[in-house]
């Protein structure tokens, strides 16, 4: 039976480090790679949420959702949209800030995607495999 834990976060830069603790404390008993990842999944969702969505405007906010099965662990990060739709860039010089972080979800995670929400917004998730499975 999966297993399904969420919290949201008000749509400030500051608040990414407050989901990176999040994920991290619900995952203290998976394998440390695991971890690493997930942390690394949640922190550049979040900071594109904020950066890049109306989850940054006054008043915003993000929600964060972990899943659990067997399998994989699944987080999900809900914006409230935004004018361009999330996906892998190319970074043309190595000095460029920005642009690498769905690349390094995609490079991390078994499978990931965008799914817009009928009442606005969207998803951006990301499934990481648990060892063993």
């Amino acid at each position: 039976m999966p297993k399904n834990w969420c919290r949201v976060f008000p749509g400030l830069a500051w608040q990414v480090a407050e989901a990176r603790h999040f994920v991290r404390a619900l995952l203290e008993d998976e394998d440390s790679d695991l971890v690493e990842d997930a942390v690394l999944v949640v922190s550049e969702l979040a900071a594109n949420a904020v950066r890049h969505t109306r989850s940054g405007w006054y008043r915003g906010w993000f929600l964060v959702v972990v899943g659990f099965n067997e399998d994989l662990v699944r987080i999900q990060v809900i914006d409230q949209g935004g004018d361009e739709e999330p996906m892998v860039r190319s970074v043309t010089s190595p000095v460029e800030e920005g642009g690498r972080g769905l690349m390094l979800i995609a490079a991390c995670a078994k499978d990931w995607g965008v799914k817009d929400r009928p009442a606005g917004g969207r998803c951006v998730w990301a499934e990481l495999p648990r060892v063993g499975a």
